[in-house]
C-alpha cells in the first residue's frame, strides 16, 4: 500500500496582495520539502487571498492572478523545489466577467485550484459548488465547474475539491467514489462561527465515507474585514478515523503520512459519471522519493473551551484588521465598564500595550469608582492611558444651544466620539468602538458618539458572552501565572453610561439575562413574536424588545465593521431593509 507523505499549509494570506502571497507559498512550500512531503496543499483562492469580493469584476485583477501562478510554477522550480506537487487555490475566468453585458453562457470567473509540478501547471479544478448563504456570494462571482480532476501522485489516484464541494452531498465527493480515488484533497476559505469546529469533524468523516476515501482537508487562517479563519485543518481516512488535526487560529504545517490504495488502470482519459460531471485523469508520477527519518504523524489539537475559542477569534480578528490595513495603533474610551475593558484586554492581547492607547473620558456625571476601574484597567494591561475630562467641552456647547434630557446625554457620547477621532487624525491610530451585539440590536449607542469608529471587536458578542469573556480571560491569566487584565469591580458593576444622575442600563432595558434569550431567538434564529412566546417569554418584554430591534436599523446599517463570531452576525448576515414597515411586535 502506498504511503504518501501530505503537507497542509495552514497559512495566513492577505487580499490583494498576490505577490506576498506567493511568496508565503514559496517559503512554507520549503518547509514541507524540509520535513520530507511529497503532496503540499495550500487554502482555497490562496493567492488572491479570500473573499475578493468585486475584485473578480476587474480583468486586470483575474490577468494578475492567472500570470502569478504560471510565475509561482516556475519560481517553485528555481527554489528546486519542482519535484514536490504543490496544490495551490488561486482565481481564474475562461471568459468575461459575468457583470459585463457580454457573458457567454457558462462563462466566467473561475474559483480555482492548480496543481503545481516541475515548473508547470499540470492540472487544475473548477469549484463545483457555489454557496450562495450567509457571507457567501459565489453565485454572484463565479460560474460552477462540471469536471472532477484527478491526479496520479506516487501511484495514487488524488481528487481535488474546494470548500463546499465538502459541505454538499453527492457531486464532486460522489463522482471521487465512482472514479475510486484513495485521496480526495479540500482546500478551503472556511470562515469562523462558534461550535464550528464541532461540526467539520463529522462533515468530513460523512465525506470520506460518501468517496470511499481518505479526505485532507486544510483551511486559511487569519482575519479579512469581518471575517475570521480559523485553520482547524484535518486529515480523516475512509473509515472515518481522525489522523491528524491542526490547531485553530494559528499558521502551522501538518504534516502526516497517509496509507493509501494504489491506484488502478486507466491513468489517462475522461468519463462521464453522476451528477452530470465528467473526470479528468492526469497522470504527475507513479513513483514518488521515499521520505527520510521516521514515520511523520501530525498530532491531533483537541478543541478549546468556548470562551478560549471566541476570544482567540477575536484576537485574531482585530490583529489583522489592524496590520493588514497598515495602522499603527489603536485608540478607545475607557470608561470603567465591562465592554471597554474587554475591548482593550483584546486589543492589548492583539497587538501589544504600547500599541493600544486608552483614553478616559469622563463627564461631571462619570462615577469615581469608574475612573479608578478604567485607570486600574490600564495599569492591568500596560497600556497608553490618558485622561481628557470633556465636561468643558460639554458646557461650551450648552452655552451656546439650548438642550435638555436624553439630547443632553447624547451630546457628552458625541463630544467623546469627537475627541477619540482627534486623537486618531492627530496620531494615527485607528479608533475602536465597543458596543456589544446586544446594544447594537436594540439600539442602545448613540449614533455619532459612542458608535464613532473604524473597527468594533466585540460587535457579534451578545452582552452575557462578554462577562463570560471576562471571567474566562482573567482565569485564564490566573492560571498562567499572570495579572488578570479585567478589574473585578468592572465585571460586577450594574451596566451604565454614565450619562445622567444614577443612570443604569435596566432603566431602559430588560436585564440582560432576559433580553439576550430575546435576541438570540429573534437574530440569530428568526424567531417571530409567536415563536418567542412560546419558547416561555413575557409577550410585552417581546413586543418592547422587538419594536427597539425593528426601529434601530439605520443605527445598525451604519455601524462599524467587527469580527464575526457568529453565524448571524449584522452586517454580513442578518440584511434587513430600513424602510420597513412589517412588524412581528404588537
Amino acid at each position: 500500500m502506498p504511503t504518501l507523505r501530505l503537507a497542509l499549509c495552514q497559512v495566513n494570506p492577505t487580499v490583494g496582495d498576490i505577490a506576498g502571497n506567493a511568496d508565503v507559498v514559496r517559503s512554507w512550500t520549503r518547509k514541507a520539502a524540509d520535513a520530507g512531503a511529497q503532496l503540499v496543499l495550500f487554502p482555497e483562492m490562496m493567492l488572491t487571498g479570500y473573499p475578493v469580493e468585486d475584485l473578480v469584476f476587474r480583468r486586470s485583477f483575474v490577468a494578475a492572478s492567472k500570470a502569478a501562478l504560471h510565475r509561482l510554477a516556475a519560481d517553485l522550480a528555481a527554489d528546486g523545489l519542482g519535484e514536490l506537487p504543490v496544490l495551490v487555490g488561486y482565481l481564474d475566468a475562461d471568459g468575461p466577467p459575468q457583470v459585463s453585458g457580454d457573458a457567454q453562457p457558462g462563462k466566467g470567473a473561475r474559483n480555482a485550484a492548480a496543481l503545481l509540478h516541475r515548473g508547470a501547471i499540470v492540472a487544475t479544478y473548477f469549484k463545483h459548488h457555489l454557496p450562495n448563504y450567509g457571507v457567501f456570494d459565489e453565485d454572484r462571482y463565479f460560474v460552477s465547474g462540471n469536471t472532477l480532476t484527478v491526479v496520479r501522485i506516487g501511484g495514487v489516484d488524488v481528487a481535488l475539491t474546494i470548500c463546499e464541494d465538502l459541505w454538499q452531498a453527492g457531486g464532486p465527493f460522489a463522482v471521487a467514489r465512482q472514479a475510486g480515488v484513495g485521496l480526495v484533497l479540500n482546500i478551503n476559505g472556511s470562515p469562523y462561527e462558534l461550535n464550528k469546529d464541532d461540526i467539520r469533524l463529522p462533515l468530513v468523516r460523512r465525506r470520506a465515507g460518501e468517496a470511499g476515501a481518505t479526505v485532507a482537508y486544510v483551511n486559511m487562517v487569519g482575519g479579512q474585514d469581518e471575517l475570521v479563519f480559523d485553520g482547524d485543518s484535518m486529515i480523516v481516512n475512509a473509515e472515518g478515523t481522525l489522523l491528524a488535526r491542526a490547531p485553530q487560529f494559528v499558521e502551522h504545517l501538518l504534516v502526516h503520512d497517509v496509507d493509501l490504495p494504489p491506484a488502478k488502470e486507466p491513468v489517462d482519459g475522461d468519463e462521464e459519471l453522476a451528477d452530470g460531471m465528467r473526470v479528468v485523469r492526469t497522470k504527475v508520477s507513479d513513483i514518488l522519493p521515499a521520505p527520510t527519518g521516521d514515520v511523520a504523524v501530525g498530532g491531533i489539537i483537541e478543541p478549546v473551551a468556548d470562551e478560549a475559542e471566541v476570544w482567540q477569534a477575536l484576537v485574531l480578528g482585530l490583529r489583522d484588521y489592524v496590520n493588514k490595513n497598515r495602522f499603527p495603533s489603536v485608540v478607545l474610551g475607557l470608561s470603567g465598564g465591562i465592554d471597554s475593558a474587554v475591548s482593550a484586554a483584546i486589543a492589548v492581547d492583539a497587538l501589544g500595550p504600547d500599541r493600544v492607547v486608552g483614553v478616559s473620558l469622563p463627564s461631571q456625571h462619570s462615577s469615581e469608582h469608574s475612573r479608578a476601574d478604567a485607570e486600574d484597567l490600564a495599569k492591568r494591561t500596560g497600556l497608553d492611558y490618558r485622561i481628557q475630562p470633556i465636561q468643558p467641552m460639554v458646557d461650551a456647547y450648552l452655552a451656546n444651544m439650548s438642550l435638555a434630557g436624553v439630547a443632553v446625554e447624547n451630546l457628552q457620547a458625541r463630544v467623546r466620539g469627537v475627541v477619540l477621532m482627534a486623537l486618531s487624525n492627530q496620531e494615527g491610530p485607528l479608533v475602536l468602538t465597543t458596543g456589544n451585539k446586544s446594544e447594537l440590536a436594540v439600539g442602545y449607542s448613540t449614533l455619532y458618539g459612542d458608535s464613532v469608529g473604524g473597527y468594533n471587536p466585540v460587535k457579534d458578542v451578545w452582552k452575557t458572552l462578554i462577562w463570560r469573556l471576562a471571567k474566562w480571560r482573567n482565569a485564564d491569566a490566573e492560571h498562567r501565572g499572570e495579572t488578570s487584565p479585567i478589574p473585578e469591580s468592572s465585571i460586577g458593576k450594574a451596566p451604565s453610561a454614565e450619562l445622567s444622575p444614577g443612570q443604569l442600563d435596566s432603566d431602559t432595558l430588560p436585564d440582560y439575562d432576559v433580553l439576550d434569550p430575546i435576541l438570540i431567538g429573534y437574530v440569530d434564529g428568526d424567531l417571530g413574536r409567536d415563536g418567542l412566546i412560546a419558547s416561555g417569554h413575557d409577550p410585552e418584554i417581546v413586543d418592547k424588545v422587538l419594536r427597539m430591534v425593528d426601529t434601530a436599523e439605520y443605527k445598525r446599517r451604519q455601524s462599524a465593521p467587527g469580527t464575526k463570531i457568529s453565524h448571524k452576525a449584522f452586517g454580513r448576515d442578518r440584511r434587513l431593509p430600513i424602510t420597513n414597515r412589517w412588524r412581528e411586535h404588537g
